[in-house]
């Protein structure tokens, strides 16, 4: 069965919103775009591209489809050779124009289409795409998480985690690595059950 792969960029305080470029995202004013370019060193690029390796379908929300549609491709080089290969699946409840070839609209059962494409690819990857994350949280619909946390505060715009997350244990897979202008590349797995509670004191007690 194909695993679903979270990729997603984060400043310290959990905005994720628009960090390509000026005009990505611009909702509620939101004045930081292409917040993550100057912070892009070559670490950052290199575990880009091998967090790609095996990737062989894009599962995108319409708005980042938008975007990566009107540019990929375009481009020439190693990303766009992969992204316009792959299948490209949108999860979207409105009729779209689907220009970008190899490209699927899903339909409005998630649960059962997110199914269908585990039975069809190995390594299935969401980029982006905050809205259709949310969605993915809340149903547990996802198997690995990879996120890139910049040094930055930005005080407000659309977050990582937001209403819709619920109990979930994730396990750190891999050793985190961090790059020269002070991102740091953490990889997760979501692993079964919730989280545990316990009592601080009795811990420090038995530890004496």
């Amino acid at each position: 069965m194909g695993l679903i792969h979270i990729d997603l960029f984060t400043t310290l305080d959990g905005v994720a919103q628009a960090p390509g470029g000026p005009e990505e995202d611009t909702e509620s004013g939101f004045e930081f775009g292409g917040w993550q370019a100057p912070l892009i060193d070559e670490v950052v690029g290199q575990q880009i591209e091998a967090g790609m390796e095996g990737m062989d379908a894009l599962l995108l929300g319409r708005r980042t489809y938008d975007i990566f549609a009107s540019y990929w491709p375009h481009e020439t080089g190693r990303i766009a050779e992969l992204f316009n290969r792959i299948p490209k699946y949108v999860a979207s409840r409105g009729a779209q124009t689907l220009d970008w070839a190899g490209t699927t609209q899903l339909g409005p059962d998630m649960v059962a289409a997110v199914s269908e494409l585990r039975g069809k690819h190995e390594n299935i990857h969401v980029i982006g795409s905050l809205d259709l994350v949310q969605t993915l949280f809340a149903e547990r619909l996802f198997d690995q998480l990879n996120l890139w946390v910049y040094p930055i505060l930005l005080g407000h715009g659309k977050k990582v985690f937001a209403d819709g997350v619920v109990p979930a244990n994730l396990r750190l897979i891999e050793p985190v690595v961090a790059s020269p202008k002070g991102a740091v590349m953490q990889r997760y797995a979501l692993v079964e059950g919730t989280p545990s509670v316990g009592d601080m004191a009795q811990t420090d007690q038995a530890g004496r």
